[in-house]
């Protein structure tokens, strides 16, 4: 069993009736919720606040935006509607949780007791790691067809990777861009046969074997990619306008290891609880009082939009469970 921390090291007056892990649209909206819910929540957003919008530039799948908006623009409105209702945002990164303790506590410089904690950490894409990618993230590089695939109608994209997602991907272009190229590192595809056999039946989809990404060129957009052949080591030049990342998602979850229960890929596991056959929670996480929202334990939708959902959900759970809790 994991230790509390040392009761010295809780500050007088630290105490939360609700602490927000993690910021970005789920974060935020339970924020706002759980503020109007005279919760007084502390939201704790890490360095960086806002989540992998951050990243993004243009936004036009978010309701309510009919000419999009800048990723930065839209959290940043988000974390002022939370603040407006009374949600405090500190800027720390929490390096340890306690949740056998209650009530719970969480370190983010200073530690935090809390009667309940919403989890909404997120995740990343995992990607190539060059310099190119980072610098040309948004400006062609995507990790998320679903978000920026209409942006690229009659376009030609890359798409890296070579299993499920990686296929879902490029048959989703393939309704924007006038031709998708598949790059895979090995000589078969991991996807599942059934969605092989729709991307091999697409006139849009080529594939390229055996071949990884060595670089993506271009100043202010992406205009290429330099493509390396990992047999012989044969470069070549392939001109393109989006470079596609599909090779799998990381949840931030590393400081919950041991302390949730977590599925095989490292999500948090949330769980319907019941009270006389009625559901009364969908967002609780293996110990009760702490819940979870957004991409950190969705892995299949990943939008701001589902995320801001779940976010708005784990809210009225908790809202829910400290009403019957009533915490002393």
């Amino acid at each position: 069993m994991v230790k509390s921390f040392p009761k010295e090291s809780i500050i007088m007056g630290k105490r939360r009736k609700l602490v927000i892990i993690g910021s970005g649209p789920a974060g935020y909206t339970a924020a706002t919720y759980a503020a109007r819910a005279d919760l007084e929540p502390l939201v704790l957003a890490g360095e960086q606040h806002g989540g992998q919008l951050m990243l993004t530039s243009d936004v036009e799948n978010y309701p309510g935006f009919p000419d999009g908006i800048q990723g930065p623009e839209l959290m940043d409105e988000m974390r002022k509607q939370a603040e407006r209702f009374g949600a405090e945002v500190v800027y720390e990164n929490v390096t340890e949780v306690d949740f056998t303790t209650y009530p719970f506590e969480v370190r983010a410089g200073e530690v935090y007791e809390a009667d309940a904690v919403i989890i909404s950490t997120g995740a990343s894409a995992k990607l190539l790691g060059l310099e190119s990618e980072k610098r040309l993230f948004g400006r062609g590089v995507s990790a998320c067809a679903t978000c920026d695939g209409p942006l690229f109608r009659g376009k030609e994209v890359v798409v890296v990777g070579g299993g499920d997602a990686a296929i879902e991907e490029a048959l989703f272009l393939s309704k924007f861009a006038s031709k998708v190229t598949v790059v895979h590192r090995r000589d078969e595809l991991r996807a599942s046969k059934v969605m092989q056999e729709r991307a091999f039946g697409n006139k849009k989809i080529d594939f390229v074997w055996d071949t990884t990404i060595d670089d993506i060129y271009g100043d202010s957009k992406v205009e290429g990619v330099k493509m390396k052949n990992i047999k012989d080591g044969y470069l070549k030049d392939y001109e393109c306008d989006g470079v596609f990342v599909a090779i799998g998602h990381e949840p931030s979850t590393k400081i919950f290891s041991g302390k949730l229960e977590l599925d095989e890929k490292g999500y948090v596991k949330t769980r319907d609880v019941f009270h006389d056959g009625i559901l009364e929670y969908s967002t609780m996480t293996s110990v009760d009082g702490v819940f979870s929202a957004g991409d950190v334990s969705d892995y299949r939708y990943r939008q701001a939009v589902t995320a801001a959902g779940e976010g708005c959900k784990a809210a009225l759970d908790a809202e829910r469970w400290l009403e019957r809790k009533k915490p002393k």
